[in-house]
């Protein structure tokens, strides 16, 4: 899948989770409809946030379904997620679907695919959407290197992924959990 003008990453260091997304919203290969869309949100009572990248239709369509699931599940991410993967994969009209989420409560970081993956990043830091590798590079490097909380990192690796991909602005929107 790829997913033009969206970029979104998460940071967990020290107990706090992080999802940080970029505003852009681009048609085509050189049409930017709208810089400051919101892609990261609060959802399940402020519990869980979620970060989305791909069409928004089918992206708030995936989200509506698996805020049902946390409810469904009592709010248990990792059984919300698995069973929203089955869902998106078995249904015809959501397997369809062009949208990579993060998903993450004050436990889990988890990435879900169209494909029916459900990912647990093993450094607790991804990315998704066209400036996904370089805010995922960023984030790694600064990790490792600096002294940042999980929210700085996450805000800094999203001004280098702006600063770097066409698809990808610095209007940031970043939640925390």
């Amino acid at each position: 899948m790829d997913f033009k003008g969206t970029t979104i990453v998460a940071v967990k260091k020290n107990g706090k989770t992080v999802i940080a997304g970029d505003g852009q919203v681009t048609s085509g290969q050189n049409i930017i409809f709208k810089s400051n869309a919101v892609k990261v949100r609060r959802i399940f009572d402020g519990k869980v946030v979620t970060g989305f990248a791909g069409t928004v239709a089918d992206a708030f369509t995936l989200s509506e379904r698996f805020e049902e699931m946390l409810h469904k599940y009592g709010g248990n991410l990792m059984r919300s997620a698995v069973e929203l993967a089955q869902l998106w994969r078995g249904d015809k009209i959501l397997r369809q679907l062009e949208a990579m989420m993060i998903v993450a409560d004050e436990n889990d970081l988890l990435i879900l695919s169209g494909m029916g993956d459900v990912f647990e990043p093993e450094n607790g830091i991804c990315a998704i959407g066209s400036g996904g590798n370089y805010a995922l590079a960023a984030a790694r490097a600064l990790s490792r290197h600096t002294d940042m909380d999980a929210k700085e990192i996450a805000l800094a690796a999203m001004k280098i992924a702006s600063e770097i991909c066409v698809f990808t602005n610095g209007n940031i929107i970043a939640e925390e959990v």
